[in-house]
């Protein structure tokens, strides 16, 4: 059971309440994917806190369901994604340098949510491996991405992995206190 059915119980299948939640959560994820926090070596959002969070709360189908239709408002011209309107917006921002990062967006609301519905979610220790998890699923294509475009060299890692992974580090352990928190809570409630 995820999180999102344990707190719902009764409304987990009330389709008002559904599409007001993955309304939100979108939402959510845009306004994060705008949230810069100062950090060393390069400034961070917390878009990909937001998605993993999300796909640890929901579970796999509505995790998915989220990120799916969080890159849809994206390719279709809004500005959802961190760095629009002014590095530009839909198909051609997500062709660009971060395109196989978006795509690891989906590809980690996928594990991540398969994780939770499998109960990796009910704990600070298996959300944070949930999260970690997740956060290779992002880098992974991001990378795969930038090499396609840029060349094989050692530039990609120093450039696409090296400089966010304490950034990802803080984030993915943020998400397991809040998860693994939030069931810890909801248990008692």
């Amino acid at each position: 059971m995820t999180l999102h059915a344990h707190l719902l119980k009764d409304r987990a299948n009330n389709l008002a309440i559904q599409i007001a939640l993955i309304f939100l959560a979108t939402l959510m994820i845009a306004v994060s994917a705008k949230i810069k926090i100062p950090f060393y070596p390069v400034p961070m959002t917390m878009q990909t806190a937001a998605i993993i969070a999300l796909a640890l709360a929901f579970g796999m189908r509505r995790g998915a369901l989220i990120v799916g239709l969080y890159l849809l408002q994206g390719a279709l011209g809004l500005p959802v994604f961190a760095g629009t309107p002014e590095r530009g917006i839909g198909l051609a921002y997500m062709a660009g340098p971060t395109g196989g990062y978006l795509a690891g967006y989906f590809i980690a609301a996928i594990v991540c949510g398969y994780l939770a519905d499998r109960g990796w979610s009910n704990s600070v220790p298996l959300a944070f491996a949930a999260a970690l998890i997740g956060t290779a699923s992002i880098f992974a294509p991001g990378l795969l991405w930038l090499g396609m475009l840029f060349g094989w060299t050692p530039g990609i890692l120093e450039g696409g992995l090296y400089p966010f992974l304490w950034g990802a580090l803080f984030k993915t352990m943020l998400v397991a206190f809040i998860i693994g928190g939030a069931w810890r809570i909801a248990r008692k409630s």
